[in-house]
């Protein structure tokens, strides 16, 4: 008899180790080490580049089932940084992001799917200057670890995507300069202290 409650108390304790390492966990961006580079072509010329210097948002990382995984993100347009003080103000006005209105990108996964254990394919809701479109995000798992500085469990991806910013209501000077943008993610995301 004995030996059965023993036997129990270990299967009850390995099936809740189990439940426990199989719940969804939370991943909070980490805005100093995550940059939002996007491109585009210059009347033929050149392919200028600008990046958002604070992104906010959420990885949550189901690793049991890959597929319930998802990214919340909220970029505030007055980070935007081309390196040009004069563009970066003129990208807040109404022709381009018209900020004053519309102060935020966001982007909010809908589906997940693996490729591989280092590959992912995330499609979201891209909401900018108030149109939403979906887009899909490749993603790559570059490392998932505890940080050594920090010690907290921490995640790294890099991802690519592009669209057309006219479809997003931003066509100035289209075809001139240029409607496709391109875009390159880098982040890293840690497990919040508890």
């Amino acid at each position: 008899m004995n030996r059965l409650k023993t036997l129990s108390l270990g299967v009850c304790l390995v099936l809740g180790s189990t439940l426990v390492q199989a719940k969804a966990v939370d991943y909070k961006i980490d805005p100093t080490h995550t940059a939002t580079v996007f491109s585009w072509n210059h009347f033929g010329f050149s392919t200028p580049s600008a990046n958002f210097t604070d992104i906010q948002g959420t990885i949550k990382i189901d690793n049991a089932k890959p597929a319930n995984s998802s990214v919340e993100v909220t970029i505030p347009l007055s980070s935007v940084n081309t390196n040009v003080p004069a563009l970066d103000k003129e990208f807040q006005e109404e022709a381009w992001f018209n900020a004053a209105k519309y102060p935020n990108i966001t982007f909010k996964s809908t589906k997940v799917e693996t490729t591989d254990s280092k590959n992912f394919k995330i499609t979201g809701d891209l909401t900018v200057k108030g149109v939403t479109k979906p887009v899909v995000l490749d993603a790559v798992l570059n490392k998932k670890a505890p940080h050594p500085m920090t010690k907290l469990d921490t995640v790294g991806f890099n991802a690519t995507t592009s669209f057309d910013r006219s479809a997003f209501g931003i066509a100035a000077y289209v075809p001139n300069v240029g409607d496709k943008i391109s875009v390159n993610i880098t982040t890293e995301a840690s497990v919040a202290k508890k």
